[in-house]
């Protein structure tokens, strides 16, 4: 019996989203990606809320399994489908420093970048001056990260940069300059290059 794809709630502008929809796309797992319209409250409607009780997203449907929340997306789909063992390393030393970065994306990323964003292109009334302080901060510190490596934890890929790419990428949607992080741009670049990989559709700035 044919397996089923794994279903992703999402939404096309969300970074979150992007992450999940991205690692999918470079695991080679069929997915069916499923328009959650938040403009309307669809994510606050009851039925997404048995999905998850925060109406967040992304949520996967994998089978009978549901979960909400990308980075612990991120790891399931590492553990559960990645035979390799690259995306999510079990050496304790680089499990921790994926763990680091998941915690970067969760954090500074969204305080950041992602706020800016928020405020620029959506019009949420958030400090767009704290945010861009946070994001410029945020992207000096993987500047200096970035500067002698090709990735954040080891020599290839791992659901770290997975995690990291999607806010970035689209930081000038925010009113955030990439132009003073060659580093962080030559990352960006190495991750577009991977097979499978699959863009976030851009926001139109006004």
């Amino acid at each position: 019996m044919t397996k089923p794809p794994i279903r992703l709630h999402r939404h096309v502008l969300s970074g979150h989203s992007h992450r999940v929809e991205l690692f999918l796309s470079l695991l080679g797992l069929p997915s069916e990606l499923v328009d959650v319209d938040i403009t309307k409250g669809a994510h606050k409607a009851p039925e997404f809320l048995r999905k998850n009780a925060f109406g967040q997203l992304p949520v996967i449907e994998d089978e009978d399994f549901v979960l909400p929340d990308s980075s612990a997306i991120l790891v399931y789909l590492a553990k559960r489908y990645d035979t390799s063992g690259r995306w999510l390393p079990s050496d304790a030393r680089d499990a921790a420093q994926v763990q680091r970065w998941l915690s970067v994306a969760a954090g500074q990323l969204v305080q950041g970048p992602a706020v800016a964003r928020l405020v620029k292109v959506f019009r949420v009334p958030r400090d767009a001056d704290q945010a861009t302080s946070v994001a410029n901060q945020l992207f000096g510190v993987l500047e200096a990260h970035l500067a002698s490596r090709r990735f954040f934890v080891g020599d290839g890929p791992t659901i770290a940069d997975i995690a990291l790419y999607s806010y970035t990428r689209h930081a000038p949607e925010g009113g955030i300059s990439l132009e003073p992080y060659p580093s962080v741009r030559a990352w960006l670049e190495r991750i577009e290059a991977l097979p499978g990989f699959v863009p976030m559709k851009a926001s139109a700035v006004a």
